[in-house]
């Protein structure tokens, strides 16, 4: 059967549509004959074709996966051993891992005390003295690791003690990878005797991922990991080193060398221990060394010709969502302001603000303002009672920048500060108001980023306005009933639709003369069956609702029943998670006017 298994795999590989086809039909029927785990075995280890050895190993891990139980006893013994054999004489890069994943399976039920042969070549091949057969048995160590961590705990203090060997070998960046991937696996397994053993491990892990950086940025990108994993499972192997990790962090994530998801698991790995070890990362005197080395990422002007991602077109509109190295240095001043004392945290982070405002770059300025902006939520009380006139009063200069990049990082610093100062924020509604609108009024709709940060500030800003919305209420429909009847882009019209929606939550009956033309507007939207019109339909039925619980019984209840009929005939025409929720909260709020 052997023979006749490897023609009908060499055949898979074949460019031709009806050869496969024919060969797929022919593997079906092979696979009901008994003899088909030995005859695949035979295949992975003696054919001369790399790629039909991978697929035997691929199509023995599949039916292992699935039908372990199915295997004859005889059948499971001889593949225990085949595959190791296959291992360790095999000479392609692609098969041996494929090889390591069919253990990986097989190992989830054979645990490694009912397979010594599986631990005796681990042990051999990862202390061997030759560097490829210590790297690929590495590999295989990694893959039945990652597979089934728990089963190993009887070896972990060896193993422990293997990684500190191996990451010695700072010439074998594969190896260094392989030993610190299973280091990452084992960590939330490990006990209190293992404790000592991981702490003394962590200089030399350091040195290996400068190492691992040098040879191979993705595969450092990932081994980056370890640290997370060592901060969520045992912090406190990590805290007398939390200097150092500090130090290589820092200097991966100002390297503008390096690819930009290496610098940002370097970066996103601050912010997590800072989040989890403030008090120490004060202690440790460590607050000023960030800073230093974050602001002039957070200030940096992007590569000539390009923008800054969330100042590109098709941003999303709430300012820092982006995973890149800038987003991440607002993302460590932003956990700071949550877990740090705010009088510690301003002391050394102001003058370094105020040099941004008031500098010459647009850029600068723009991380100024940023800064101010990730700052409120974490300090809104120190903020509110300490300087919220002055920060007040830079934003609202900054508004009117001669810089586009500056005027939306204001918007965007603007809406936060109506998100997370309230009370106090709306006092300054005379100020604040016409500055918005009047913005509203002038914005050119070509840039649809910009005015989705215009927007947002807005919504967040009315939110909390009460009865105080009312002597802007006629410029406000104004434009947004402007914007529904004549704007061309989709974008701004969904953004308009959910303005009215926070307009009529603030000013309730007043909103009652402008209900007939805004309904009017909204039942275009509402009936609507194309896909590109789908994020505006399901926003004008939110807001739909909202109008329903706002804007009284009496002017409401007469749609009551044309409500429910749309929602019906919506969910029963277009089969969309986004636009049931939006329906079934519509039922929800007509039910408060119609019982």
């Amino acid at each position: 059967m052997t023979e006749e298994l490897e023609q009908i795999l060499s055949q898979l590989t074949q460019p031709d549509n009806a050869v496969i086809q024919q060969a797929t039909i022919q593997l079906k029927q092979a696979f009901k004959d008994p003899a088909i785990i030995p005859a695949l075995c035979a295949v992975m280890s003696g054919s001369q074709n790399p790629q039909i050895r991978q697929s035997a190993a691929v199509m023995l891990r599949l039916r292992v996966k699935k039908h372990w139980k199915k295997i004859n006893p005889n059948d499971r013994e001889s593949l225990k051993t085949v595959v190791l054999q296959a291992f360790m004489q095999e000479t392609e890069h692609t098969v041996q891992h494929s090889l390591s994943q069919l253990c990986a399976v097989m190992v989830k039920h054979e645990t490694p005390d009912r397979w010594p042969d599986l631990l005796q070549l681990l042990n051999q091949a990862t202390k061997s003295s030759n560097p490829h057969d210590r790297q690929i048995g590495l590999l295989l160590l990694n893959k039945v690791m990652e597979s089934n961590p728990e089963p190993f705990k009887p070896h972990y203090c060896q193993l422990l003690q293997l990684f500190s060997v191996v990451l010695q070998d700072l010439e074998n960046p594969t190896a260094l990878y392989y030993c610190i991937l299973t280091l990452t696996a084992i960590t939330a397994y490990t006990g209190t005797e293992e404790m000592n053993l991981m702490r003394s491990i962590i200089p030399s892990l350091i040195v290996a991922l400068k190492h691992l950086i040098k040879a191979d940025q993705s595969q450092a990108s990932e081994a980056m990991e370890v640290f997370n994993e060592l901060m969520e499972s045992e912090v406190s192997i990590i805290v007398p080193h939390i200097a150092d990790i500090v130090r290589l962090c820092l200097e991966v994530g100002s390297d503008s060398t390096l690819n930009d998801s290496l610098r940002v698991k370097a970066l996103s790995c601050i912010a997590f221990l800072i989040k989890l070890k403030s008090k120490t990362v004060l202690k440790q005197k460590l607050l000023t060394p960030i800073l230093q080395a974050i602001f002039p990422i957070l200030i940096a002007a992007p590569p000539p010709g390009e923008q800054d991602p969330e100042d590109e077109e098709d941003d999303s509109g709430d300012g820092i969502d982006n995973d890149n190295p800038k987003h991440c240095s607002a993302q460590i001043i932003d956990t700071m302001a949550l877990h740090m004392p705010p009088e510690k945290l301003f002391q050394q982070l102001m003058p370094m603000t105020q040099t941004c405002l008031a500098s010459e770059n647009p850029y600068q300025r723009k991380g100024g303002l940023m800064c101010l902006a990730v700052l409120a939520e974490g300090c809104a009380d120190h903020i509110r009672t300490k300087m919220l006139s002055s920060v007040l009063q830079t934003v609202c200069q900054s508004l009117s920048d001669s810089n586009q990049v500056v005027r939306s990082a204001s918007l965007f610093a603007l809406g936060q500060f109506s998100e997370h100062l309230q009370p106090e924020v709306s006092k300054y509604c005379a100020e604040l108001m016409p500055l918005l609108l009047g913005y509203l009024s002038s914005l050119n709709q070509a840039k649809v980023g910009h005015v989705t940060k215009a927007f947002y500030a807005l919504e967040n800003f009315m939110e909390n306005l009460g009865e105080g919305i009312e002597p802007y209420l006629p410029t406000l429909m104004e434009t947004m009933l402007s914007a529904l009847n004549n704007a061309e882009n989709l974008k701004i019209k969904e953004l308009a639709v959910s303005a009215i929606g926070a307009i009529a939550n603030a000013a309730k009956e007043l909103l009652v003369p402008y209900f007939p033309p805004v309904i009017e507007s909204l039942k275009g939207f509402l009936t609507t069956t194309t896909e590109e019109m789908r994020s505006l339909q399901t926003q004008s039925l939110d807001t739909l609702s909202v109008l329903a619980r706002t804007i009284g019984k009496d002017v409401f209840s007469p749609l009551a029943a044309e409500c429910v009929r749309l929602g019906l005939n919506l969910t029963d025409t277009i089969d969309d998670p986004d636009l049931r929720r939006c329906t079934y909260s519509l039922y929800s709020a007509v039910s408060t006017v119609s019982p």
